[in-house]
């Protein structure tokens, strides 16, 4: 067993587990095809899911348009139009004011002020003003209810202006209970407001021409100065195009700040290259120069040749004599003639005085090319720093280059600014000059009528089915929105469907909810029960053992001997789903072992009502065996529970020792399963999935978030885990589309009674 988390070597099984490798899926997500054909059942679960707060919604805006409809009453909408020209003073000299005697100041304000401004806004509130209503109403004779002269201010909220959107037309309503004086109070308005415009249109166009005229030469010398200031700053700078120098300056900089970082980047590696080489040859760049040189010497070799030779025999002298011996002082003489004789080659090859030591002098190809990449490195090193100054001169003359743009630019855009706004103004003014001499020859305003208000024939509200025709619409379209809505915010896993698209493994096994609780995502913990023990004929058991059906088919011949139980998240019911297909193995008849590996957060001990004094984590440690932690609870079923928390559980079960244990535990048993800690929280799956045949992986919907799927499926990717499935736990059936619904069967949920089958084969025979 390998204790790493690589990919173990096909080599290490036999023949018969191969299958296993062949039949395991990407370990990628499936993509989702680009059309889909339109899912109706799905959508029909979702609707399950959401159909309270839509219910809700489209209750209270049918409710509301009930209410509208019912507070209608009958009244008669006439309706006039007015089109109008643009020739009043805002729009005649651009300014928004007419100034009188010397030349306003600020234009800048003025021109703010028109900006803001809405011609035709201003037009509605003219012609709802109390004068032009007034009017109106003694011209009609308009009374109120108590036959009193109607005044302005009572009149006023009920009339309504609008302006026509993409055209200069308003648009004059008012609603009465009767049809005729409907449509004479909006005819009546129209017309006075026509008279009141011809007369303040004359009047403006008189004061406009007068405030243009004074205007004219001063605005067109503020031009030819600002004009003049910026020629002028040009010529100072030098510069005639400032966004093309500071985009040339700018993509320089860049550039020498790229050489800057790659060529420290490439120095900081050098000099750990060196500080490499260095260290393992032991010598100094001087000294590897020189090694060099004398062991391509051939005096030198010859040299070195002789002496190791002498240095053979007066070893093999030294071992039959003593140092005292005539043949032994001999060789010892001419050991250090020899010596000499080197040292004097080596100082005529690589110069005097140079001294170099016979391991130095004799390099080996492997050697002599450490010490070839040893001097490269050396003269990289020094290329490089020289490189760095010269492209940080250049970086600093960039740099003092874009110091001086900001003051340039600022002023240039100041001057421009100001000639802009001149020339901007003096060629409003030149145009409006015209506009206003022609408007001062003109005896007719800017305003007219367009479309007389009609007697009215019906009542506004007579149908009340429209306003609640359309409350249904859009109570429908709210609802929608709502479902749409919570779908959208919701980031959890809601279906079997979601959960196998998300993680795109094969589908082993599905375990129905058969909880009495209504809340499906409740994540209060409580101490999982056993089924399969407790109730074997029951559908969830049933389930189990379809589980483990699959399981069994992964290899026929001989069987998958040790499984990992995991999950993205808490709360999946990993451990329940391990306790119950362990008990589902031993009931038949295969010799099981359940081990707790989840040292964080251990469950097993309290489905199986054991103590935890001692466990996993005591036998990894060397303080129990065994034998001692094993409790059996079940016919061929032992367990082991986690033992003592320690401080760090991955150390322990990315041992040496673990995968002893499980190489012992696979010869033992017949199956072993292990109950491992969620993927995206630890490390601990990942580690004991390269300790096993492979990992089963849990899924909950509505607990299962996409983010955490997505996770750890990046994890399982990038592990190489042997995935063997996916198991669907604790699945809805008003969630899901079909499956659920078998568990749910009378004829299968309720087996048929001894007696009935008694009856039924006696009575099998008669007609």
């Amino acid at each position: 067993m390998n204790s790493n988390l690589e990919p173990r070597d096909s080599s290490l099984y036999p023949q018969s587990a191969q299958p296993i490798q062949r039949q395991m899926p990407p370990l990628t997500p499936r993509s989702i095809e680009a059309s889909e054909q339109l899912d109706f059942q799905h959508y029909g679960a979702i609707l399950k899911r959401r159909w309270q707060p839509a219910l809700g919604v489209l209750a209270m805006t049918i409710a509301l348009a009930t209410f509208a409809s019912g507070q209608q009453k009958p009244s008669y909408t006439a309706t006039g139009k007015l089109t109008l020209r643009a020739s009043r003073i805002p729009t005649l000299t651009g300014l928004g004011t007419i100034a009188s005697g010397e030349a306003a100041q600020g234009l800048g304000g003025i021109s703010n002020l028109t900006a803001q401004s809405n011609p035709l806004r201003t037009e509605s509130e003219k012609l709802l003003s109390t004068p032009v209503v007034q009017k109106a109403i003694d011209e009609i004779q308009f009374k109120d209810a108590q036959g009193q002269r109607m005044q302005a201010e009572d009149l006023i909220p009920s009339l309504k202006v609008k302006e026509v959107v993409g055209a200069d037309v308003l648009s004059v309503t008012y609603n009465n209970g009767n049809a005729q004086m409907a449509s004479a109070v909006v005819n009546q308005l129209m017309q006075e407001y026509v008279r009141s415009n011809i007369t303040e249109n004359r009047s403006e166009a008189i004061a406009a021409k007068e405030f243009i005229t004074r205007q004219l030469p001063k605005t067109e010398a503020v031009v030819q100065q600002n004009d003049t200031e910026l020629r002028l700053l040009k010529e100072r700078s030098g510069i005639s195009d400032l966004d093309s120098e500071t985009k040339l300056l700018t993509t320089g900089l860049a550039e020498v700040e790229a050489q800057i970082n790659r060529s420290r980047t490439e120095l900081t590696e050098a000099n750990t290259r060196y500080v490499a080489l260095r260290d393992r040859l032991g010598m100094s760049t001087q000294t590897a120069i020189d090694a060099s040189a004398a062991s391509q010497s051939a005096p030198v070799q010859q040299a070195l040749t002789q002496w190791q030779q002498l240095q053979a025999q007066l070893k093999l002298e030294r071992v039959n004599r003593t140092e005292d011996h005539p043949n032994v002082i001999k060789l010892k003489e001419q050991e250090a003639t020899l010596q000499k004789n080197l040292q004097e080659r080596v100082g005529q090859t690589v110069g005097d005085g140079t001294r170099l030591s016979p391991q130095n002098l004799s390099l080996g190809d492997v050697k002599l090319t450490l010490v070839k990449d040893y001097l490269g490195t050396e003269v990289s090193r020094s290329t490089l720093s020289d490189r760095l100054v010269t492209l940080s001169t250049a970086r600093d003359t960039y740099r003092n280059r874009l110091v001086t743009l900001p003051g340039i630019e600022q002023q240039e855009r100041e001057l421009r600014r100001k000639l802009n706004a001149a020339q901007e103004i003096y060629q409003n003014l030149l145009k409006r000059l015209q506009d206003v001499s022609l408007t001062e020859q003109q005896n007719i305003g800017t305003a007219r009528v367009i479309e007389l208000a009609a007697l009215p024939k019906l009542p506004v509200a007579a149908n009340k089915q429209i306003i609640l025709v359309l409350g249904v619409l859009a109570g429908l379209l709210l609802s929608t929105a709502t479902i749409i809505a919570l779908e959208a915010s919701d980031r959890s896993v809601n279906s079997i469907k979601d959960a196998r698209a998300l993680y795109g493994y094969p589908l082993l096994g599905t375990i129905p909810w058969v909880g009495k609780s209504r809340n499906f995502r409740r994540l209060d913990w409580t101490i999982p029960e056993l089924p399969v023990r407790d109730e074997p004929r029951s559908p969830i058991s049933s389930s189990y053992r379809m589980l483990q059906a699959n399981l069994r088919f992964f290899n026929v011949e001989g069987g998958l001997k040790s499984v990992v139980i995991s999950s993205a998240m808490p709360r999946e019911g990993k451990s329940t789903i391990a306790a119950n297909l362990a008990a589902t193995m031993a009931q038949l008849g295969r010799k099981t072992l359940l081990i707790d590996a989840d040292l964080h957060h251990p469950s097993q001990h309290h489905i199986w009502n054991l103590t935890n004094v001692s466990g996993l984590s005591n036998v990894i440690v060397g303080q129990d065996t065994v034998n001692n932690v094993v409790s059996s609870v079940m016919d061929n079923l032992d367990v082991i529970s986690s033992g003592v928390v320690p401080p760090n559980p991955l150390a322990l079960l990315d041992s040496k020792k673990m995968a002893e244990l499980m190489e012992q535990f696979e010869a033992r048993y017949d199956f072993v399963i292990i109950d491992a800690p969620p993927l995206v929280v630890e490390a601990e799956a990942l580690t004991l999935g390269t300790l096993t045949d492979g990992l089963l992986l849990v899924a909950r919907p509505g607990v299962l978030e996409t983010q955490a799927a997505k996770l750890a499926c990046d994890l399982l990717r990038q592990s190489s885990q042997m995935v063997l499935g996916l198991v669907i736990n604790s699945s809805l059936k008003t969630h899901e589309r079909s499956v659920a619904g078998y568990y749910d069967r009378t004829d299968y949920r309720n087996p048929i009674a001894p007696k009935t089958v008694k009856k039924s084969l006696m009575t099998a025979g008669k007609p």
